[in-house]
């Protein structure tokens, strides 16, 4: 999985479109190789973006759960404590 995918699940403030537009581009370029493909793939790569990005918000909406939400901040502050201890080496 990309380490710059994020679970978008069951989060407070809930996620965003642009979020899950970025996980859908993270997905793309990882899938295809490409960071930016070429004009021939253009048309192609948005579409995919598109497609996944839409198809992510159906699942998001369709989820459900009775976890009470997970906060951001004490999500970020647990990656940058592992962060920390990974880099302290």
């Amino acid at each position: 999985m990309c380490r710059n995918i994020h679970v978008l699940h069951n989060l407070a403030p809930a996620t965003t479109s642009e979020e899950v537009r970025a996980a859908a581009l993270q997905y793309v370029r990882k899938v295809s190789g490409s960071t930016k493909p070429s004009q021939a793939n253009q048309a192609a790569f948005d579409r995919a973006v598109e497609e996944i990005a839409h198809a992510t918000e159906h699942l998001l909406a369709d989820l459900v759960t009775p976890a009470p939400p997970r906060d951001r901040e004490v999500l970020a502050a647990q990656a940058r404590e592992r962060a920390a201890a990974r880099y302290a080496r």
